[in-house]
């Protein structure tokens, strides 16, 4: 096993008990993601780090007749997930890395994904860079990519945004500084279609990217 997937099961292996319970109250975003996702009937959709799964369930139940797929480091985690998602006939799970997945060799499909999206997992990620590249590998041509994180709180207090992001590297979370730049970066390179919109006075965004 590697040590990423060590690292991950240590940190998730007693937290998944309540992860969702607390997590609630500060992942600001997820629904708006959730409710603004055009998804359509029969498409493969994907997130990357999926944890327990909690997106996906709602995804799930909202299109019956989508299939959804989730990957995770952490296979405590996704102990979880599975629990949580064992009535539902359209989720499969993973255990994978970000940045080494494959829609063929991971998840035996015979073409790559409709929609790819990481929900609050892309800060969690040292190799962002690599992890969005291979989402976008297996994003099929006219995909949607998303993402919705922590942004950089520039229009909070400052002393709210020194305890957050203090907070917030005790869990080996960060957002990313040159996280947009590369973004608009893959436009500039005609990959896609940037649209980022800050959210709560950039507490957090959502970033979408259509690949063409």
């Amino acid at each position: 096993m590697s040590e990423a997937f060590q690292n991950m099961d240590k940190m998730y292996r007693r937290q998944r008990y309540f992860y969702d319970l607390t997590r609630k109250y500060y992942l600001l975003g997820r629904d708006k993601l959730i409710a603004e996702m055009c998804v359509e009937t029969d498409e493969n959709v994907l997130e990357v780090g999926c944890g327990t799964a909690r997106n996906l369930k709602i995804l799930a139940k909202k299109y019956p007749n989508t299939n959804f797929f989730g990957l995770d480091a952490s296979s405590e985690m996704l102990k979880t997930a599975e629990e949580k998602t064992a009535i539902l006939k359209n989720i499969n799970l993973k255990v994978a890395l970000a940045d080494n997945f494959n829609y063929k060799q991971t998840f035996d499909l015979d073409k790559p994904f409709d929609i790819i999206y990481f929900s609050y997992s892309i800060s969690m990620i040292p190799p962002w860079k690599e992890s969005i590249a291979n989402a976008l590998d297996n994003l099929k041509k006219g995909g949607s990519f998303y993402i919705v994180d922590f942004y950089d709180q520039k229009d909070l207090p400052d002393f709210f945004q020194k305890l957050l992001q203090g907070w917030l590297r005790q869990f080996h979370v960060q957002f990313w500084g040159d996280l947009m730049p590369h973004l608009k970066l893959l436009e500039t390179q005609e990959l896609g279609k940037l649209k980022i919109t800050p959210l709560y006075k950039r507490y957090s965004f959502i970033a979408e990217f259509k690949k063409i």
